[in-house]
């Protein structure tokens, strides 16, 4: 089962760090390891999502999404972005934008940072987005019920996350641009590009979200007769099969994954600069660790984790709103890519921590309730 899993994930490592040495020698080879490794880490919380909307979705969609889904992470986000980032800031065709990256890589470096402020406000009103629709959304099962209870309650009002969204994008664009202003105005025109990068993110999400929604929506019928059927199963003892997303349903949720996944690699393609300039050892480094992120969803899917362990998901979204105010404050101010990654490992592996104890007071309950149970059938019998 773990090699059938992962088995990809081991040959694309072999492959990528034999090439790392063959391009760069044993400090290649240090560097895309040490690259790959942060980029799991940072990307954890991405797989335990991706883990919650791929386990909808049929067999076939979800082997697209390990098919030409890592094609666009790998070749996507973590070689053609960084490119794509330097040919549009530079007013530079791509190819020179590739020359660009492989002869002056302190320049290509340079042009990256520069674009920064846009990219990390499109993916944190992305990503912030995503977190506030998850707790405002009032479900059975809360972790931090103190917390999540009264949210739950706000969430009743309309469009209350959009609001939210845009009051942060503006507190944050009109901070920068203030910022700027005091520090002689080098960055007064990006002021306006953070503010329009925001909306644009926020724009996509409504626009993929909302289709993948109204498509997930359409399943509600089938996912009546499903609940009725488990009834009439419970009776007989089986069990029935979910029902899984396919079709157009199942297409806009691969998209939506696409443009979650896009806006969790933000940060580690930036923060790979911290590493190295080099294109070829990051899109290496980055490719393997988002092989092992794909992976990793995979498994969480098909050994059920998520459903023996139901606080992940919480944690994860929490992790999502963290890495979303992150990356709104790191328009202005610089946080190291360990903190980052940090603050993902510790909310999962809270949330990891309150599921177990979680379900050994459920077997707990069970267990007392099943003593109290032959308690009374023997003194019945007596």
């Amino acid at each position: 089962m773990l090699l059938k899993t992962f088995g990809w994930s081991f040959a694309v490592t072999v492959l990528g760090l034999v090439a790392a040495v063959f391009y760069g020698g044993w400090t290649g080879f240090g560097i895309v390891a040490i690259l790959s490794v942060l980029e799991i880490s940072v990307s954890f919380d991405n797989a335990v999502v991706n883990a919650a909307i791929l386990k909808k979705m049929n067999a076939f969609w979800q082997k697209i999404f390990l098919t030409l889904g890592v094609l666009i992470a790998v070749f996507g986000m973590r070689l053609v972005f960084p490119v794509a980032i330097v040919a549009i800031s530079a007013k530079i065709g791509p190819i020179e934008a590739v020359d660009l990256a492989m002869t002056d890589k302190d320049m290509y470096k340079q042009l990256v940072t520069d674009a920064h402020p846009s990219i990390a406000a499109f993916g944190g009103i992305f990503l912030l987005m995503i977190f506030l629709d998850f707790i405002f959304e009032d479900r059975d099962i809360k972790w931090l019920g103190w917390l999540e209870r009264p949210l739950a309650k706000l969430g009743k009002v309309d469009m209350l996350s959009v609001c939210i969204a845009l009051i942060v994008l503006l507190v944050t664009s009109m901070t920068f641009a203030v910022n700027a202003h005091q520090h002689g105005g080098a960055h007064v025109d990006k002021a306006e590009t953070v503010l329009i990068s925001g909306v644009a993110g926020l724009i996509t999400y409504l626009i993929v979200g909302g289709l993948s929604g109204y498509f997930e929506n359409k399943l509600e019928e089938g996912e009546e007769r499903e609940h009725e059927a488990e009834e009439e199963a419970k009776k007989s003892g089986k069990k029935v099969p979910a029902v899984v997303m396919a079709g157009k349903a199942a297409f806009f949720m691969f998209l939506y994954l696409e443009v979650l996944d896009a806006s969790f690699s933000f940060d580690g393609v930036i923060g790979a600069f911290a590493i190295t300039n080099d294109i070829v050892l990051m899109a290496l480094g980055l490719g393997i660790g988002a092989m092992y992120v794909r992976s990793l969803t995979v498994y969480l899917v098909r050994q059920g984790t998520l459903d023996d362990y139901v606080y992940l998901e919480h944690g994860a979204h929490y992790a999502i709103g963290a890495l979303a105010v992150i990356l709104l404050i790191t328009i202005q101010y610089e946080i190291h890519e360990v903190i980052t990654g940090l603050v993902g490992v510790v909310l999962i592996a809270w949330s990891f921590i309150s599921s177990v104890q979680r379900n050994r007071r459920l077997a707990a309950a069970e267990g007392t309730d099943a003593g109290s149970n032959e308690k009374v059938e023997v003194s019945s019998g007596v």
